[in-house]
């Protein structure tokens, strides 16, 4: 990771943080400041009587600190690092503290038994054909009463919901149950459609069918190639082992553009989705994250990075989700972003949506957009033909057009199917 204070300020926990961090990031307010390859640290000094030991493993970056706070990074580990951005000269390269060697060499062990554990994993049997047998057959009984009660609420008329939220609690618990917990995530989903607008009966028709072609999907299983077969258990919840995807055969080594990021907390558990396009391959990436409690994530990626590494892919028809495979390692690139008209873009989403209907979000990729007000909201309005909504606050279109200087912007965003959910933008820079 390049150290740099839009960096450290993109992997602060929150707003609170940074506030605090940067009245810390000052060398009069630190005892000792110190790197090496390896690592940063530094004693901070608090309420108590004993200076906080804050130390950062440059390798993630993984950060921790003495003092009682749980967020990750906190406060002293932030202004640790805005001090190394901006000012690395008061810290004096020497041979680490006895309290940053056990922090590290920690780490190095807490690796090493993951790795152990992975390899055992590896080379463990795979589930007996009578399990995976009564598995596929808890889904499909699971799958036969979401399709008979879909029927009824449609013969009964879909506003008959309105009100009824403890359904959807119901049959979700029913499907974590029948081992679809995929399944449930989008039944919760489509509970906060109900009631939220004139036309949610439409919208979640339309959701409801999604649903049955699902189950249609699965009752053919068998028919269906590898990759159909994987997006439609991926769909219902059932995704392969990360070490299984590592050890797959769809691995990309390239250097690939950070197009968007976006963060996301629900019930204490942060998701991040990362978006990525090869320079070199041409393809599309996802790297999805998740943290429990806090917002910390490794490794950093930002909006406008450049990033050489491998990948390897999730199997499908389509494949987009991916896992990193090796270290990542941080290019500069004076290339202008690669972009593609709105039209391209429609057209690229259409073929994945042809080739995997239950992949959500859908990315969208483009340039040679202006935002433009209009009497529904924010739109981008493309110099080629075409406009498309967007999902967007005030304040943040207010900040894309800060962006934009005046020019065109490039754009790599998420639609949910109605609204297009930005994830990066960038002005539009001509090769």
């Amino acid at each position: 990771m390049d150290i740099t204070v839009d960096a450290v300020l993109a992997m602060a926990p929150d707003e609170a943080s940074v506030k605090a961090a940067r009245g810390l990031a000052s060398p009069g307010k630190w005892q000792s400041l110190g790197f090496d390859d390896a690592a940063v640290w530094g004693l901070c000094q608090g309420s108590g009587s004993k200076p906080y030991q804050t130390k950062v493993d440059l390798s993630g970056p993984a950060c921790s600190c003495s003092c009682p706070s749980r967020k990750i990074p906190c406060k002293h580990a932030l202004a640790l690092l805005l001090l190394l951005a901006g000012q690395r000269e008061v810290f004096v390269e020497g041979d680490r503290p006895d309290w940053v060697n056990e922090w590290l060499e920690g780490r190095r062990q807490r690796a090493a038994k993951k790795e152990e554990s992975r390899a055992v994993k590896k080379n463990a049997a795979p589930p007996s054909p009578r399990k995976e047998a009564a598995r596929l057959e808890r889904m499909s009984a699971g799958l036969d009463e979401l399709c008979r009660w879909m029927n009824d609420r449609v013969s009964q008329g879909l506003s008959s919901l309105s009100g009824h939220y403890e359904e959807w609690d119901r049959l979700a618990a029913r499907m974590v149950d029948a081992q679809m917990p995929g399944m449930a995530a989008r039944l919760r989903d489509m509970a906060s459609l109900v009631d939220s607008g004139d036309d949610w009966p439409a919208v979640l028709l339309g959701r409801m069918g999604q649903l049955q072609l699902l189950a249609d999907a699965f009752s053919r299983l068998d028919g269906l190639s590898p990759g159909q077969q994987a997006d439609v258990r991926a769909a219902l919840g059932c995704l392969p082992d990360k070490d299984a995807v590592l050890a797959g055969e769809d691995r990309v080594s390239d250097v690939w553009n950070v197009i968007g990021v976006t963060v996301a907390e629900e019930e204490r558990l942060w998701r991040r989705r990362v978006w990525l396009f090869g320079r070199e391959s041409g393809r599309m990436a996802l790297i999805l994250d998740f943290s429990h409690g806090t917002r910390s994530f490794e490794p950093v990626f930002l909006p406008g990075g450049v990033v050489r590494m491998t990948l390897a892919f999730y199997p499908g028809a389509s494949p987009l989700r991916a896992v990193v495979a090796d270290s990542p390692v941080s290019e500069e690139s004076l290339q202008p972003l690669p972009s593609f008209s709105l039209e391209e873009a429609l057209f690229d989403m259409a073929r994945r949506m042809a080739a995997n209907p239950w992949q959500t979000p859908l990315p969208l990729f483009f340039g040679h957009v202006r935002l433009v007000r209009g009497g529904e909201g924010w739109q981008l309005f493309s110099e080629h033909g075409g406009t498309i909504p967007l999902a967007v606050e005030d304040d943040e279109a207010w900040k894309m057009l800060a962006v934009s200087g005046g020019r065109s912007l490039v754009v790599c965003g998420e639609w949910n199917g109605s609204a297009l959910f930005p994830a990066g933008v960038f002005p539009q820079t001509e090769s």
